[in-house]
């Protein structure tokens, strides 16, 4: 018998037995039709295949299908995707324990299911309303080596099951064995930018809203777009023989430029609420973070006395997250909030340059996309005129999960997210060495060519 007929069998025998009677708040009808009886089950360590895990403080859930975990879901981070690995049953306690490894990772995973009434979780994620009587039938413990311990509940989600087929198409398993598994996006609901901001192929300051296209300058750097899409910030330098520069306005509306602030500056950042301009500015010997009201340039005053290297942007209206070659720092006027190691967040496998750059997810503070360059340049990937390989990952501070998100085969650097945080657009070149701004998302699937240039910043 097929495998999938096998595990359709097993599926119907679980549903039909129901929940455990442990479960229920009165005993069943005394005259409840008795069913025919139907061929045994097939034996399998998987028990209660087709099950979602789940809790509430923090938000999880662990999807369990036809060869064990499948997937690890977080709000507000990528999906975790699960290589299956050994269960062991407890038959004495009716418990189980799947065993998995985080595929991005390696951690260990493992979730531990017993089979008793569980009130641990108010509701799965992926259902509007939880059981009449408030109760699940399997108590769950998920421990990853990396995000640590969550408790919550576990059911029966057999409406998860793609496909029952006790009879399969022999052809159709045949023409799946031959194919290469094809990646799923689970990103469905994301929003592309309506405004962008770039160089062009020919250097040119391109901003862009709808339809419509605008040359901002002849050139410049350091693009900055506001949070309404209306209002390009970027960096001109002024001469070829002097070090200084030019932080520069250009209104999309009414097409016109306005000098803000010279000398030894760079890297303006809008405030999420587009009220405050922050830029590094040369002071005694040191980039240091000044700021000033988007409407007074000429107000501008120190925010920060740290020395910095980088400037990455605002994390909320009253903190910056900057750089130097050791630390990342998260800055506010009024003190020091928190500084992390940078040879903690890139580990070996990166280099720290003042040139990386490092955004922090739009609604998750705890994700961060980082662009740098691989100490070693691996196998097969696009290397520069250092004959290095830039690229592009994901890591989470509290946990420390480091995962890289580039694809193997392309260059990747300047990356950004979206507005809506499902999507990343960066700056590279693939294997056939096109250089271009491309679009993936967070889960790594839909990799996408946008158009020939670099500097790609997004709007809403």
């Amino acid at each position: 018998m097929p495998e999938r007929s096998k595990h359709a069998l097993l599926v119907a025998s679980l549903l039909l037995a129901g929940p455990p009677a442990s479960s229920f708040g009165q005993n069943a009808p005394a005259a409840a039709k008795k069913l025919p009886a139907g061929p045994a089950a097939p034996q399998s360590t998987h028990y209660p295949i087709l099950i979602l895990a789940f809790g509430n403080v923090p938000n999880w859930s662990l999807r369990i299908g036809q060869k064990g975990p499948e997937r690890l879901d977080r709000p507000g981070y990528p999906p975790i995707p699960l290589e299956p690995s050994e269960v062991t049953h407890e038959a004495a306690a009716d418990s189980w324990t799947y065993h998995a490894k985080d595929t991005a990772t390696g951690a260990a995973v493992a979730l531990h299911l017993t089979r008793e009434v569980c009130t641990d979780a108010t509701n799965d994620t992926l259902t509007t309303t939880p059981p009449l009587s408030g109760k699940y039938p399997f108590r769950a413990a998920l421990e990853h080596a990396q995000i640590g311990s969550l408790q919550g509940c576990a059911r029966i989600a057999a409406e998860l099951f793609p496909k029952i087929n006790n009879q399969p198409d022999q052809e159709e398993e045949d023409d799946a064995k031959k194919k290469p598994p094809i990646p799923v996006s689970t990103v469905t609901n994301f929003k592309s930018p309506v405004a962008v901001a770039y160089l062009n192929s020919a250097g040119n300051v391109v901003l862009s809203r709808g339809k419509t296209k605008k040359i901002a300058a002849p050139d410049g750097a350091e693009l900055a777009l506001s949070h309404d899409g209306k209002k390009l910030l970027f960096t001109r330098s002024d001469s070829k023989t002097s070090p200084d520069r030019t932080i520069v306005l250009y209104d999309f509306d009414t097409g016109q430029s306005l000098d803000l602030v010279h000398g030894l500056v760079r890297q303006a950042f809008w405030s999420p609420d587009d009220s405050r301009i922050a830029f590094l500015k040369a002071l005694d010997q040191s980039w240091q973070v000044w700021s000033f009201t988007a409407s007074m340039p000429e107000a501008a005053s120190l925010f920060s006395s740290q020395p910095a290297n980088s400037l990455h942007g605002w994390i909320d209206n009253r903190t910056i997250l900057a750089t130097d070659m050791q630390n990342a720092y998260w800055l506010s006027e009024d003190n020091l909030q928190q500084a992390v190691a940078l040879k903690d967040t890139y580990g070996s496998t990166f280099q720290i340059r003042s040139s990386d750059t490092i955004r922090v997810h739009p609604l998750n503070a705890d994700l961060l996309l980082i662009s740098a360059d691989y100490s070693s340049a691996p196998a097969g990937a696009p290397v520069h005129s250092m004959g290095l390989a830039a690229t592009f990952f994901l890591y989470e501070l509290r946990s420390k999960r480091r995962v890289i998100l580039c694809p193997a085969n392309q260059s990747g650097r300047t990356a950004e997210w979206s507005r809506d945080g499902l999507q990343v657009f960066f700056s590279g070149s693939d294997s056939a060495h096109r250089q271009g701004v491309y679009r993936i998302f967070w889960d790594g699937t839909g990799l996408q060519r946008l158009l020939t240039g670099s500097n790609y910043v997004v709007g809403p």
